[in-house]
């Protein structure tokens, strides 16, 4: 079984669940850690308990404890108040981190929440579809980066079925939670010398990556195997 650690607020981090994420080979070495803004003052009117500075500390921290980690966030464009200065410090933030996986949204108010009582929504909506749109360039060029880095090391993938566009793929997910594409051929058990097999959903495979894109990676499939038995031939990032 393998354990992932989702939606944690960035204060939830102490260095004895880094090291355990570090040393357990049945835990993802990927990291949710929203940030929503990289803008100080605009965090600071969230209530988000953290700058920009500590945020980036953190980032630092995360990836120096975790080599290879793979980090995805959320951000909300034209959250109340918020300047075009404050906007293109979270344009620069997602080119500082340049983060593997990315939710990125326009804010909208919600009842029962202190902005909705205490804060004005006075951020026009185009400006703030403007902005969406150009936080979801910057990501989508940043996270294309991030994951070429992928590209000739041997991963683990989880098999989930065939791929939604091609009957002849088969899509899973690696350790990142990146959606990984490769061909549905017969392949080796490696726990098994001589038997050749076709991957079925929750099988585990060895996936060599060949192109990657902001979303995806593709590559060609090397054998299935076991969680247990997989780390030996991965490659890091």
């Amino acid at each position: 079984m393998r354990i992932r650690f989702t939606s944690p607020h960035p204060k939830d981090f102490p260095d004895e669940v880094l090291q355990l994420i570090h040393e357990r080979d049945n835990i993802c070495k990927q990291i949710h850690l929203p940030a929503q803004s990289g803008s100080s003052r605009v965090l600071e009117a969230m209530r988000r308990g953290y700058s920009r500075e500590a945020y980036v500390e953190l980032i630092h921290h995360i990836r120096k404890s975790i080599p290879g980690v793979s980090l995805s966030s959320d951000f909300i464009a034209g959250f109340c108040g918020e300047t075009e200065e404050d906007h293109l410090q979270t344009v620069s933030l997602l080119q500082e981190v340049q983060y593997n996986m990315g939710f990125l949204f326009a804010y909208s108010m919600r009842q029962k929440t202190r902005a909705y009582h205490r804060l004005k929504d006075d951020v026009l909506e185009e400006v703030k579809l403007r902005r969406l749109q150009e936080l979801i360039t910057v990501f989508r060029e940043e996270a294309t980066k991030a994951n070429k880095t992928s590209v000739g090391c041997t991963q683990l993938v989880l098999v989930e079925g065939l791929s939604k566009r091609s009957a002849t793929d088969l899509c899973g997910r690696n350790d990142g939670n990146l959606k990984v594409i490769f061909p549905d051929v017969e392949m080796e058990d490696a726990t098994d010398s001589g038997l050749r097999v076709r991957a079925q959903p929750g099988d585990y495979v060895l996936v060599k990556i060949t192109s990657a894109s902001s979303q995806t990676l593709r590559g060609h499939v090397l054998c299935r195997t076991t969680l247990r038995d997989s780390s030996a031939h991965c490659s890091p990032d």
